[in-house]
């Protein structure tokens, strides 16, 4: 038996509430990525914290917007955009962008990236890619993009998110494991 058909037969997953499962998941730390393109002449963006590497070859990256995002539509008719990664001292960013509505780029600076899509000045490192496909994905949806141009920005620690709030990295273990050996 393929272990997709043995998973079936596993108790449903409705048996525990959204909030538990909101609250085990929030154990597990996420990275801030402010998504961002151009809709005509107008910045467009959103904050995701559910971002990944998919592939090294071809280079890729993944995000899941909400399905009731008023932003993605928006993003995915420009066929482009910029996964810019937080910096731990973009919190207040991070929260403008997950607003609905309004002008999120009016107290931030950005430059164009090749595609025209917006990178934001300040943060840790950015990915520009080319939305290849998007796929449904329960009350989400799953975005693959195929990087076009990336580049870490500076000296940045990543705005981290954690247990349902910012959070930040202490510093690097393996340095630390190395010092007392």
């Amino acid at each position: 038996m393929s272990d997709r058909r043995a998973m079936a037969t596993h108790p449903d997953a409705s048996t525990f509430d959204s909030a538990h499962f909101r609250r085990v998941l929030g154990h597990f730390p996420t990275g801030v990525v402010a998504v961002s393109a151009m809709d005509g002449e107008e910045p467009i963006g959103m904050t995701v914290g559910s971002f990944a590497s998919v592939s090294l070859d071809p280079p890729m990256v993944g995000f899941f917007p909400s399905l009731s995002s008023t932003s993605w539509p928006r993003i995915e008719r420009a066929g482009a955009f910029v996964a810019n990664v937080l910096a731990e001292h973009q919190a207040h960013l991070s929260a403008v962008f997950a607003t609905s509505g309004g002008d999120k780029f009016r107290e931030f600076d950005w430059h164009r990236g090749v595609t025209g899509a917006p990178v934001l000045d300040g943060v840790a490192a950015w990915i520009e890619c080319e939305v290849a496909d998007v796929v449904p994905a329960g009350d989400h949806l799953f975005v693959l993009g195929r990087v076009l141009d990336l580049a870490v920005a500076g000296d940045h620690r990543p705005l981290v998110f954690f247990r349902g709030d910012y959070a930040r990295l202490a510093g690097r273990l393996r340095e630390e494991t190395r010092r007392s050996a």
